[in-house]
Order: structure tokens, then C-alpha cells, then sequence
């Protein structure tokens, strides 16, 4: 089974920094919405910030669905949904607590 330069640069990353896949995903996730929020100006509590978190998950998830189906002939539905969940969870915590202001500064 040959592996896509994709999946060796992650493997390389996560060897590196001895992170697991799933923590990989989080920073990830983390990354995104902070990159977004400070190129955008808006705050953390902003949707487009999440939509940016949201769409990076996804193509994440679609180069996964091509490596997938080039080595194994079929997707990993449940690894992909547990990906995406990781990457969007604590993106999603801090834009509802900035959006409803459920911790004052």
C-alpha cells in the first residue's frame, strides 16, 4: 500500500512532534480559527472564522477520502467523522462561549 505525499507529510508532522493523529486535528482546528479571526480582524466569536475551520476540516477530509479510495477502494466514514468532530470542537466551544458572552472579560 502506497501512501500519498499528503498522508507522509502528516506522519512526518506527527513524528516530529509526537502529537497523535486525533491532538493533530485539534491544533489544527485551533490554528484555523485563530489564523482566520486575526486575517479577518474579527473576533473570535465571528461564523466566517468557524466557515474557515469548517472548510479546512473538509478538504482535510477530502484528500483522506481520495488517499481512502486509491489504497483501501473504500472511505472510512466513521474516521472521517471523527476527524472533522475533532477538528471542529474547540472552534466551536470558543465562538458560541465569544458569541454569547458566556465568560465576561
Amino acid at each position: 500500500m502506497d501512501i500519498s505525499m499528503l498522508q507522509s507529510i502528516k506522519l512526518e508532522i506527527i513524528s516530529a512532534t509526537g502529537l497523535s493523529r486525533d491532538a493533530l486535528h485539534i491544533y489544527v482546528g485551533l490554528a484555523l480559527l485563530i489564523a482566520a479571526s486575526c486575517t479577518t480582524r474579527k473576533s473570535l466569536g465571528s461564523f466566517s472564522s468557524w466557515l474557515v475551520v469548517l472548510a479546512g476540516a473538509s478538504l482535510i477530509e477530502l484528500f483522506d477520502l481520495m488517499d481512502d479510495k486509491a489504497s483501501l477502494g473504500y472511505w472510512r466514514w466513521a474516521a472521517s467523522l471523527h476527524d472533522i468532530a475533532n477538528t471542529l470542537f474547540w472552534p466551536t466551544v470558543l465562538v458560541v462561549v465569544y458569541r454569547f458572552r458566556l465568560i465576561k472579560p
